[in-house]
């Protein structure tokens, strides 16, 4: 079974909505584990931000039950991937990890051939755009799995 963890910043806007749409794209398969963390500590406990529950929802994707946890070193080892959304969480993965020898971290859009960011809607409040960015990572990345 692969195993991926989505990571961003809180675990409210963007890993969760990576995680959701990658389960979605999934449909039910059972050799696959998705899950998603935040690198800081703000947001644990908290749902999903309503402006990715929100459209999710409209595209037919629950979040429901979803809480904000925080990344820890031993995700490393449990992990096949670790999966940031922009350079900066990328910085915070490898604090945590203290390093990546296995070559287990990257960015989502690597997985659509482009070394950008996704866009942290919490500041841009666009979700619709960190969506179309998180959709073209995630068929990507299926493309791997």
């Amino acid at each position: 079974m692969k195993k991926i963890l989505f990571v961003c910043h809180g675990n409210i806007c963007r890993s969760p909505m990576a995680e959701f749409v990658l389960k979605d794209m999934l449909n039910g398969r059972d050799d696959v584990f998705v899950a998603s963390a935040a690198t800081s500590t703000e947001e644990i406990g908290n749902g999903v931000h309503p402006g990715t529950a929100g459209l999710l929802r409209r595209k037919g994707i629950s979040t429901a039950g979803k809480r904000a946890v925080q990344m820890t070193r031993a995700d490393y080892d449990e992990y096949d991937y670790i999966i940031g959304m922009d350079d900066w969480n990328i910085r915070n993965i490898l604090r945590i990890t203290g390093g990546d020898p296995e070559r287990k971290v990257h960015k989502l859009l690597e997985f659509a051939g482009e070394s950008g960011d996704i866009a942290d809607p919490w500041y841009t409040h666009d979700f619709e755009t960190t969506y179309r960015d998180v959709l073209k990572g995630c068929e990507g990345l299926m493309k791997e799995l």
